[in-house]
């Protein structure tokens, strides 16, 4: 059988680790896989069962991680990394795979340090040279890899969609569930939901600055719900924080959760009046589908790959246009016409995206580059 060594320690991580929490159970019926990362985190699940674990605690962007690497790879026929941070001295794997979901630390460089800036662009060369073969989620991040990397060989990418687990992101009709989740985070009759970090290019400012605008003129009975980390990025937003504590009433109606469970997600989108997603840029965009899943109608950036993935099942908008994401979020919430035309749309494009068919796709890449 393969041996396919796979990098773990984003495992409990939004993005790279949902991506990992879902493909690792159908790999593990086809490969024989090694796991590196924290193994109290690895063994929270029930798919960890006949994979060897091994404990490897650096951290990501770090010299620890590169030491670390080829101590902890040991002789197998693949190391798959999901995401650019790859050993850049041998391991004692045979073949390369990693993912790049984005090129989001080239293309907002300008939030970076000069010294994050120089890792950015030495790792993304590396990873392109040293990987025998490599995944993107989107012919969006495709163009930008092969926009920003002069030479890459284009037959070395592979475009793999990201999937929705439809058994988790679905419409919830159990009124128990959806008020027990409703009381213990305190949550309005009313509210706009964002789901992600609060990195700079999620472009929180203009949602903040559109609610406002929303408060003072047309809905001041709503509330914003924040779902998601605020604090341990590579790169914070911290003008976000700076905007709330100068605005009495706007922090008053703007609510950050902080992490919360995978189960408890969908009942969120299931109780939102609308989802809102300003991103400036996205290799994929994993939260307006689970939004649409849901039965919960999203406003989403025209912009990067979110065209690609959302098609005609959402509303877009010009995330750096404040006074336009004020209208349509009002629109969206006035108009009950285009409020279905937009659910009924969404539960429609999700089809498109699942997780097995996304396995399947790796699958065959990782017996091809052997």
């Amino acid at each position: 059988m393969i041996e396919v060594i796979i990098d773990c320690r984003m495992i409990s991580y939004s993005g790279i680790g949902v991506y990992l929490q879902n493909l690792i159970p159908y790999l593990k019926n086809q490969f024989s896989l090694t796991l590196l990362g924290n193994p109290d985190e690895i063994r929270k699940y029930q798919w960890h069962n006949n994979s060897t674990i091994i404990n490897f605690s650096s951290p990501i962007y770090s010299v620890k991680e590169q030491i670390g690497y080829p101590l902890k790879i040991k002789k197998s026929d693949i190391f798959w990394a999901p995401h650019y941070n790859i050993p850049v001295f041998p391991v004692r794997a045979k073949k390369r795979v990693a993912t790049v979901h984005d090129l989001n630390h080239i293309a907002f460089s300008s939030t970076l340090s000069f010294k994050q800036k120089l890792y950015a662009r030495f790792m993304v060369k590396k990873v392109v040279t040293m990987s025998d073969k490599i995944i993107t989620d989107s012919f969006f991040s495709y163009n930008e890899i092969m926009k920003y990397t002069n030479g890459v060989h284009e037959k070395k990418i592979s475009v793999i969609n990201l999937g929705i687990d439809r058994n988790m992101f679905k419409k919830i009709n159990k009124k128990n569930v959806l008020l027990q989740v409703a009381q213990k985070y305190n949550l309005p009759r009313r509210f706009i939901l964002y789901v992600g970090n609060v990195k700079p290019h999620k472009n929180l400012k203009s949602l903040l600055k559109a609610f406002n605008k929303l408060l003072i003129e047309k809905a001041n009975d709503l509330s914003l719900i924040i779902v998601g980390k605020k604090e341990g990025f590579l790169t914070g937003a911290s003008k976000i924080f700076t905007i709330l504590e100068e605005n009495a009433s706007l922090k008053k109606r703007v609510i950050f959760t902080g992490f919360v469970e995978n189960e408890e997600l969908p009942v969120f989108y299931n109780l939102a009046s609308v989802f809102v997603f300003p991103s400036l840029y996205e290799g994929f965009g994993l939260p307006p589908l689970e939004a649409m899943a849901c039965g919960c109608p999203a406003i989403v950036s025209g912009t990067s790959s979110l065209p690609e993935i959302c098609g005609d099942a959402v509303c877009y908008i010009n995330p750096l246009n404040t006074d336009e994401i004020a209208d349509k979020i009002y629109t969206v919430l006035a108009d009950e016409d285009l409020r279905q035309e937009l659910v009924t749309k969404g539960i429609e494009r999700v089809k498109r995206y699942n997780w097995e068919e996304s396995a399947r796709k790796h699958i065959e890449l990782f017996k091809g580059v052997i």
